[in-house]
């Protein structure tokens, strides 16, 4: 994983074992996880007795790169070799890394939903309706004889649904629904791999 040098400062402080013992390692690690899962940002999440021995700077970086480590972790799916490589590379130690992976795991999924929140997804096609118009005439025109299609997209995105309509001739409809059908294509190659 690509990581920030502030994040991997941050990250070499926390395995430091001068600087957090065992206890205040697991804790550091248990309050980053919650402090993400929590649904409102807590002051005083770095209020623990565990951290009164521990500079206030160096203990809001850790707690920001350990933050930002695990959020960059389950953005890219990241496994058990992934994890351990990338905190060994940051000399954590094998017993820090288990309890840090053990931590990871253990609340995953809440992550991964809390991600998937965040954000805004793109309309999804519930459903599509068309008709044939004609142009007989206009007011500058006695005669125009022009067809085209009128195209109404149902789009549903996060519970809304929203209606998209344009018009088009027949040849961009045609280009339209040649790139849908290489779309669809590509798609099916793609899920076949």
């Amino acid at each position: 994983m690509e990581l920030s040098e502030s994040v991997q400062r941050g990250l070499q402080s926390l395995a430091d074992q001068s600087a957090f013992d065992h206890g205040s390692f697991q804790v550091l690690v248990d309050v980053s996880f919650r402090s993400l899962l929590s649904s409102h940002g807590d002051p005083t999440v770095l209020d623990q007795p565990e951290f009164n021995q521990i500079d206030q700077i160096l203990l809001k970086q850790s707690h920001t790169a350990a933050v930002t480590f695990i959020l960059e972790a389950v953005k890219q799916n990241a496994d058990q070799s992934t994890i351990s490589s990338s905190l060994e590379e940051l000399t954590f130690s094998a017993d820090r890394t288990e309890i840090f992976y053990s931590a990871y795991q253990k609340h995953k999924k809440d992550l991964e939903r809390l991600l998937a929140s965040i954000g805004r997804g793109l309309p999804h096609i519930t459903d599509a309706s068309w008709r044939l118009e004609y142009h007989m005439k206009n007011g500058q025109v006695d005669k125009v004889n022009d067809s085209f299609y009128l195209i109404s997209l149902n789009t549903e995105n996060e519970g809304s649904s929203e209606d998209i309509n344009f018009t088009c001739t027949v040849e961009q409809l045609q280009d339209l629904v040649g790139k849908l059908k290489d779309a669809a294509k590509t798609m099916e190659k793609a899920s076949q791999m």
